[in-house]
């Protein structure tokens, strides 16, 4: 479906800093389309919209895959990616969403919208690669209005000591700088509370639930509110 309403005009002076992973941006296009059909994604993306109304934002879309599993009492979503193929790819499914969809050009630390103008926000696999965690959390809540959600669906550090080794260890080395700035040993859960969310419920799992696991297999998907 086409946006039934005109993008929100940009804040002041928040341009959009350059940020360009060309061939991550075609690697994770491919694998996530899989990860969704096959690996148990699809599943998850539809668990975290459900329910969801009126307007929302969702930060760092990439390919769009979100949108095909919002429901239809959301009338409008403002998705903002910062990185140009993948934001192309974005558009084109924007284009096949059951709802409408503007997909902007912008970064999670300085949203291109007004304050308090949505009624959720979305954060998917995204925290692990802003490059400043508290702002984007701030950005957030600003243009959230008082009581609205915020629901993530994020990639955490391993509780186990191993597990939380291997992940710092890559993290301070070669995970972000092959991955499109991933950090898989973040804790999402504490900044979002130290954002000023409250926590409204959340459980943490592994992604795959079977098999090896790996640096990015610790998640937790939950709801928080303004």
């Amino acid at each position: 479906m086409t946006p039934t309403t005109p993008p929100p005009p940009p804040r002041p002076g928040s341009g959009v800093p350059h940020v360009h992973h060309p061939l991550f941006a075609r690697f994770y296009a491919r694998v996530s389309v899989s990860a969704d059909a096959r690996g148990g994604l699809g599943a998850l993306r539809e668990e975290l919209l459900a329910g969801l109304t009126g307007r929302v934002v969702e930060i760092g879309a990439g390919n769009g895959l979100n949108f095909a599993h919002y429901p239809i009492g959301v009338s409008e979503v403002v998705a903002v990616e910062p990185e140009p193929h993948l934001r192309q790819l974005a558009e084109e499914a924007a284009r096949r969403a059951p709802v409408p969809v503007t997909v902007l050009p912008g970064t999670a630390e300085a949203l291109p919208t007004e304050d308090g103008v949505f009624d959720a926000a979305v954060a998917s696999l995204v925290l692990c690669t802003v490059r400043g965690v508290p702002a984007a959390l701030a950005e957030v809540r600003r243009v959230l209005r008082p009581g609205g959600e915020l629901r993530f669906l994020e990639h955490v550090a391993a509780r186990t000591p191993g597990l939380a080794r291997v992940q710092r260890g890559l993290d301070h080395t070669v995970w972000p700088l092959l991955f499109g700035g991933c950090h898989t040993s973040r804790d999402p859960l504490a900044a979002i509370e130290d954002a000023g969310f409250t926590l409204a419920s959340y459980r943490s799992f592994d992604l795959p639930e079977r098999g090896p696991r790996l640096p990015t297999s610790p998640c937790v998907l939950g709801v928080a509110r303004r």
